[in-house]
């Protein structure tokens, strides 16, 4: 009897789980843009008094926070892509450039999510691999990110690649490794796969490729 109770409370918690962190995540979000968009309306309401209840009406509107960032981000999308918007960001970059510490920060993160966000970026992790590390013996999973070039490739004896091993069950944190293509085994898994079987530590099993057909081709050479 106590092992069946268990049995469904289990269950009733791995259905509710998902819709429960899911909801959590998406009222934190919009709890920020709204804080960050009731931070702005209450300068307004100090630098103009009349406008005060007009703030005070729009603070009360729940997502609307949400929404006005969304809609600052795409105005913002079509400035960037034009030539006069384009011709901005590269000066502000320059002035950016001049600032020690600040610059350092900035270029990172300005890199980072370029080559994330852009069409080849969305490209870089879609092979998932099994390498040695950190020593040998221990296997580990990790995603492809392309091959070494420039002074790198030209200090490394043999074909390389590059590859990312995340943390878990944090996966946006990790290690880049250049490794042997030799030593790398590549998975029939998808990129999905991998990621739940690394944010699970293991408990979420991928399921086995299909069929040989449906493998991905080889690793591409430099």
């Amino acid at each position: 009897m106590m092992s069946r109770l268990r049995q469904y409370f289990i269950a009733g918690l791995l259905t509710w789980l998902p819709f429960v962190v899911t909801a959590w995540v998406l009222l934190w979000l919009v709890g920020m843009f709204d804080g960050m968009f009731a931070a702005v309306l209450q300068k307004v309401e100090h630098l103009h008094e009349p406008l005060a209840p007009l703030a005070e009406l729009l603070r009360r509107i729940p997502g609307l926070g949400l929404m006005v960032i969304a809609m600052l981000l795409l105005l913002t999308g079509m400035v960037a892509t034009n030539f006069i918007g384009q011709w901005w960001l590269r000066q502000w970059d320059k002035v950016v450039a001049r600032i020690p510490v600040v610059r350092s920060i900035y270029s990172g993160v300005k890199q980072v999510s370029e080559t994330l966000l852009s069409d080849s970026g969305s490209k870089a992790f879609s092979r998932a691999l099994l390498i040695q590390y950190p020593r040998p013996g221990l296997w580990t999973l990790a995603f492809l990110t392309g091959a070494p070039s420039g002074e790198v490739a030209e200090h490394l004896a043999g074909d390389f690649i590059s590859v990312y091993v995340p943390t878990t069950p944090n996966p946006t944190s990790g290690f880049l490794l250049l490794v042997p293509r030799r030593d790398v085994i590549e998975l029939h898994m998808s990129v999905d796969e991998a990621l739940k079987y690394i944010i699970s530590m293991g408990v979420v099993t991928p399921q086995e490729a299909a069929a040989l057909a449906g493998a991905q081709p080889a690793l591409p050479h430099a």
